[in-house]
């Protein structure tokens, strides 16, 4: 990979695990619920091509700490906020996904010079819709709902770690039912192969429940309702018509509180797009970033021709500037 380059860095009092491949602005990649950085891994090839691309693990999860206290949207936002700083980043375009779509919005909204762009994937502005949408479908496919009822019974105080750890089926099969509501049944059905690469690579760094409960409560907290209106950055909505967990109508009802925003909406997806279909993802994000760009080349081109007529006017009264 082009200039890649990785490490562990102390922010906000824990170690976050980074990576960073490509030249050009950077790119800040962030994930969802219980994932790691590796999930990148068809991104990353193509955005480095032209970006400064990083990916991280956050609090919780890969090889970052893992602090078995209470997370919340906002504290992981702070952690993103000051990689960035860390790595002597001053801005970035961020693009997140699912919970990561929290954090990258909660970014753009506490750190808003530190966002250049926005790219919100599959995901919504309250955690409390998307509990509820992934819960029904889970419901609605019974061996799904038994299979997370010994999490659910915890996070109600009803039960104990050792119990959720040891009660239901295997973790891979529990992976593997996860995933299977991720993706179209198509796409789940027909590529095996990387399902269970996908599967391996969860299993070789598993995350402990008392974090994934803590990114989850995280998660669930989260409300943006009333702020996700002050995001000023150029903002890029994408979703998948297929998504059982977060509705494609999320992303449009956030694209109506940002005035600078657009929704993409690819057919025949579900939760992970960007891994289903992931050529056409990349071209989609990667055109924003450019008519960002470009946007930003006409704006300066306007600042300077203010500047100069106002350089004119004041020297044909006499004024100094």
């Amino acid at each position: 990979m082009k200039n890649h380059r990785s490490g562990k860095i102390e922010v906000n009092d824990i170690g976050i695990y980074y990576e960073i491949n490509g030249e050009g602005e950077p790119l800040l990649l962030v994930e969802g619920l219980g994932y790691s950085s590796w999930m990148w891994f068809k991104q990353i090839p193509d955005f480095s091509e032209k970006y400064t691309v990083i990916v991280f693990d956050n609090r919780g999860v890969g090889n970052t700490d893992k602090p078995d206290s209470n997370y919340t949207i906002e504290t992981m936002a702070d952690d993103a906020a000051g990689l960035l700083q860390k790595l002597g980043m001053g801005s970035a375009h961020v693009l997140g996904v699912s919970m990561g779509g929290f954090i990258a919005q909660e970014m753009a909204i506490s750190h808003p010079l530190m966002v250049k762009s926005l790219a919100l994937v599959s995901t919504s502005f309250s955690g409390r819709e998307i509990i509820n949408r992934a819960s029904n479908s889970l419901f609605n496919n019974f061996p799904g709902f038994w299979e997370i009822m010994p999490a659910m019974l915890e996070l109600g105080g009803k039960g104990s770690a050792p119990m959720v750890n040891s009660f239901g089926p295997p973790l891979a099969q529990r992976i593997r039912r996860g995933l299977s509501l991720a993706f179209t049944p198509e796409y789940f059905d027909s590529h095996t192969d990387e399902i269970d690469r996908i599967v391996e690579w969860r299993l070789a760094n598993p995350q402990p429940f008392f974090a994934w409960k803590h990114q989850l409560m995280a998660g669930m907290k989260f409300d943006a309702a009333e702020r996700v209106h002050q995001i000023e950055a150029p903002t890029l909505l994408v979703t998948g018509s297929e998504d059982r967990i977060v509705s494609p109508s999320s992303s449009k009802a956030i694209a109506e509180r940002i005035l600078n925003s657009r929704v993409v909406e690819i057919q025949g997806t579900g939760h992970l797009s960007f891994i289903e279909k992931a050529e056409e993802f990349n071209k989609i994000v990667i055109s924003f970033l450019k008519e960002v760009a470009q946007e930003g080349k006409i704006e300066n081109r306007r600042k300077e021709l203010r500047s100069w007529w106002r350089k004119k006017i004041f020297s044909f009264f006499g004024y100094k500037n």
